[in-house]
């Protein structure tokens, strides 16, 4: 007689439940797959544009009739630092999904891949451009920098990014995943 029929039946049933769990845990559902991959990808949906700019350079402008508007001097730079920790944890959980099928490996890697290409602009051109708002730089030197990050930048974004939602667009339908497209 082996082992497994030496168990009782309450042992089986609770090594089943054990079994069925360490494996379901190791591989996400359809959802969370999706908010991970895909809708995490929101908070960069603005990359390269005068949108996320002016977001940045708002952080840094002070109200003469509003007292409380009084900046410490670093307010633009704190901000994008914070964003670079977010992205760089949304990064890694990308990097921990377990993608089962080639479809949710394509979406993976395109998800990756956009995390790869922005998190380095926000270290570099975005924190510098936030330096030069909270030192009150020229608008002209402001304008340059987002003009450069857009020409370097953005046309590969926008591809990736697209390509991104058309995948999720798929499998979202593929998996009855209710999204607003914003549309």
């Amino acid at each position: 007689m082996n082992k497994l029929q030496a168990l009782s039946q309450k042992s089986r049933f609770a090594f089943l439940i054990g079994f069925t769990l360490f494996f379901s845990s190791c591989s996400e559902t359809p959802e969370r797959f999706f908010d991970i991959a895909i809708l995490n990808t929101n908070m960069i949906n603005n990359f390269a544009t005068a949108d996320l700019a002016g977001h940045i350079d708002d952080e840094s402008k002070e109200y003469p009739d509003i007292p409380s508007s009084k900046k410490k001097g670093n307010e633009a730079a704190t901000s994008v630092n914070n964003k670079i920790l977010y992205l760089e944890q949304s990064l890694d959980k990308v990097k921990k999904l377990s993608a089962s099928g080639e479809e949710e490996k394509e979406i993976k890697a395109l998800s990756q891949q956009l995390y790869e290409l922005v998190i380095p602009v926000y270290k570099n051109e975005y924190l510098a451009y936030a330096k030069l708002c909270d030192g009150k730089g020229s608008q002209a030197a402001k304008d340059e920098m987002i003009k450069n990050i857009d020409e370097k930048y953005g046309a590969r974004f926008e591809q990736n990014f697209n390509a991104l939602m058309e995948k999720g667009k798929v499998y979202a339908q593929q998996h009855n995943i209710q999204v607003n497209w914003g549309q």
